[in-house]
């Protein structure tokens, strides 16, 4: 009922930058909150950084100062822009959007397929 399609994602040597994307598109009301997780080799999933419907924002400790998420309403998209990235940046991304379905008016969350960051010289 929706999808999520996800770009960005490559490789980068450390100190450079990355601008990952996630678009959504399908049975959507609106959209409550969007984010970002990751997962890196043999470890969990764990939040980057999360933009909710009033525009309030939150990161995690590792990437405040380094990383910035924004989105365009219009377009249903989220960004995270990553700087200064460091090899321990490494894992898989995730795009995460909660939304209002059209068809049922409940919420209902939505993961993307995951791009790989890998930051290495």
């Amino acid at each position: 009922q929706v999808q999520l399609v996800e770009s960005g994602g490559g490789l980068v040597q450390p100190g450079g930058s990355l601008r990952l994307s996630c678009a959504a598109s399908g049975s959507i009301f609106s959209i409550n909150a969007m984010g970002w997780y990751r997962q890196a080799p043999g470890k969990e999933r764990e939040l980057v950084a999360r933009i909710i419907k009033g525009g309030s924002t939150n990161y995690a400790d590792s990437v405040k100062g380094r990383f910035t998420i924004s989105r365009d309403s219009a377009k249903n998209t989220v960004y995270l822009q990553m700087d200064s990235l460091k090899p321990e940046d490494t894992a898989v991304y995730y795009c995460n959007v909660g939304v209002i379905l059209t068809t049922s008016g409940l919420h209902h969350e939505v993961w993307g397929q995951g791009t790989l960051v890998t930051v290495s010289s």
